[in-house]
């Protein structure tokens, strides 16, 4: 059976397809548009996994999904393919899109001022502990080392989602390298794994018997688009055509999540 890490292989596979299809195609030449089109689509998974990264800051991941698109469909536009691979392009430019966007965000309605020197004085905690314990600090880190109760750690916490605090693009550090958002916790992977294995059978099974047998011997026989038409009878660039159509056919069973 196709494991989860194949699904995620012929994702990437077909993702770099796009970008290199495109990438091939002259200026001004008819199909690009529709080549360009393919690509965002094929790499936005990318995107919507970099959004993830920050959506506990506060903000709605659907925003920050459009902010990541934004990078990504600035990356796919600004590539080029003599400078190396698209992944190493591509990534930096979406990050960059993000972190600029909370840098740009300040306390957008009028709070307490005692709830934002709260909040000013967590986030410095916070990055003092984590140079010091070498993890993320616990509320009751935090407490301690601010001299002050639980309660009001969990008050200041409450208060940063609440309205945003532009301080989570604090620098930490003595590189300064590294920015305080960057040491909040996100959503398990894992959790989102478990969740896509358990849809996949259902997914495979909505693909014909010969689709799941050239995806098999693609994916978990390890066999070239030529070796599998030989063996089921058919031209590589039938195989290929399959392969795209059976890697649709499987994103669209397993949700937007698995993108």
């Amino acid at each position: 059976m196709l494991s989860l890490a194949d699904t995620d292989l012929a994702e990437d596979l077909a993702a770099t397809a796009a970008i290199n299809a495109l990438a091939d195609l002259p200026v001004g030449d008819p199909s690009r548009p529709s080549a360009r089109e393919r690509a965002i689509a094929a790499w936005l998974p990318m995107a919507r996994r970099l959004a993830r990264r920050y959506a506990s800051r506060g903000e709605d991941l659907d925003d920050l999904t459009q902010i990541a698109t934004v990078g990504l469909i600035k990356a796919i536009d600004g590539f080029e393919p003599s400078r190396g691979e698209f992944i190493g392009y591509a990534v930096p430019t979406v990050l960059g899109e993000l972190k600029r966007h909370f840098r740009d965000r300040m306390w957008n309605i009028r709070v307490p001022r005692k709830l934002q020197e709260l909040n000013m004085a967590i986030n410095r905690a916070r990055g003092e502990l984590v140079q010091s314990l070498g993890r993320q600090p616990t509320v009751a880190d935090v407490a301690a080392h601010l001299g002050i109760g639980e309660e009001q750690v969990i008050e200041g916490l409450e208060g940063s989602y609440a309205y945003r605090a532009a301080s989570l693009s604090t620098p930490i550090g003595t590189e300064g390298d590294a920015e305080l958002g960057d040491t909040l916790g996100g959503r398990d992977p894992e959790f989102e794994r478990a969740e896509l294995h358990l849809a996949l059978g259902p997914a495979l099974a909505t693909l014909s018997e010969r689709e799941r047998h050239i995806i098999t011997l693609r994916f978990y026989g390890n066999l070239t688009q030529s070796q599998i038409g030989e063996r089921v009878g058919v031209s590589q660039m039938h195989v290929s055509r399959l392969l795209v159509q059976a890697l649709a056919k499987l994103r669209d069973s397993l949700g937007p999540d698995a993108r």
